[in-house]
């Protein structure tokens, strides 16, 4: 696989790929902001999301990803791989509506397979290695072509929304229980691991790393401690609502509750706070997202909160190495 500006053989009028620089983050960001008007209407990605992916400690532009330019200068193109120990590699792309039906994105899956097949060798030696990728469910074209490369539909993920035309009701808080917000410096890695022990209950989980959970939470540029709700008995952390602005609607990034203190309404007092102060700031829409199949029940919760399906999106895998499967696919007991 090469990573210079080399002519794409299999695609016609003088299409090039490279790797990207930071130079290139608005004119990406317009390409997959097309590409969500086209599915969706509306966007859903931000330029802070692409540079929140360029620096996760690890990843290398030189390396994970690629632009294709078009004759005229312009991007038209783009494809990423990230990887969770060299065990499950994850990739992303995004061809322009205008330039679809060229071959672009079968060469991009192409030179991303590429890419995750060379961190088997850097696996545990007994682990099983998947390359997956995650499509909206009105994207038939791209569902088609991850088939035709041996990808297999193997989960669904919903973006789950509430539009709130009154105030939410107010949270019932279970005995001994205080919400506070994160005190940036301080509760960083509390916060982390208490995300990351709640979060071993959801389907294809991994241990998570502190420095890269930081890099997409409290060092983004648009981080709001005061979004940040804890639940705590006591001095433990016992949940938390973690929370932003998503464009235009209030956004629960990660909804956990440690197994303790589960089903005693805590996430239901956390999700009705996060929709609270949503509202007292004036945003009436909040949204999440969740695996249709959760293992802990979330789906019904968020049912229960007045949440309903306002998108779907496809998981597909590529098995690139048979092995030991080391995410979670069940809760143990």
């Amino acid at each position: 696989m090469s990573n210079t500006f080399d002519t794409l053989n299999s695609l016609p009028g003088g299409l090039l790929v490279r790797p990207p620089t930071m130079d290139d983050a608005q004119a990406i960001t317009e390409v997959i902001v097309a590409c969500d008007i086209d599915e969706y209407g509306e966007p859903d990605f931000t330029e802070q999301d692409l540079r929140s992916i360029w620096q996760t400690p690890g990843y290398d532009m030189a390396t994970d990803s690629w632009v294709v330019i078009a004759p005229e200068g312009q991007i038209v193109g783009f494809a990423t791989v990230s990887d969770n120990e060299h065990v499950r590699m994850y990739m992303y792309g995004a061809v322009h509506p205008a330039y679809r039906g060229r071959g672009i994105g079968t060469h991009l899956m192409r030179l991303a397979e590429t890419r995750a097949r060379q961190h088997i060798s850097l696996a545990h030696p007994d682990a099983r290695v998947t390359l997956q990728n995650w499509l909206s469910g009105v994207n038939t074209d791209a569902q088609c072509l991850l088939e035709q490369q041996g990808f297999t539909d193997i989960r669904h993920h919903w973006r789950m929304e509430i539009e709130m035309l009154e105030p939410p009701p107010t949270p019932v808080w279970p005995e001994d229980i205080t919400i506070r917000t994160i005190v940036p410096g301080q509760d960083d890695r509390a916060v982390f691991e208490m995300i990351d022990e709640a979060f071993q209950d959801h389907w294809g989980h991994m241990p998570g790393n502190f420095e890269k959970w930081q890099n997409w939470t409290v060092k983004r540029k648009d981080f709001d401690p005061s979004l940040y709700f804890l639940a705590c008995d006591g001095d433990e952390l016992a949940g938390s609502a973690l929370c932003k602005y998503q464009l235009n609607i209030g956004w629960v990034d990660d909804l956990g509750v440690r197994r303790p203190w589960r089903r005693h309404g805590l996430g239901l007092a956390l999700l009705h706070h996060a929709f609270g102060e949503f509202y007292r700031r004036g945003t009436y829409k909040v949204g999440l997202g969740v695996d249709s199949q959760n293992l802990t029940g979330a789906t019904r919760l968020y049912e229960r909160a007045g949440m309903h399906i306002a998108r779907q999106y496809i998981g597909y895998e590529k098995e690139l190495r048979t092995g030991v499967e080391l995410s979670t696919q069940a809760i143990e007991e």
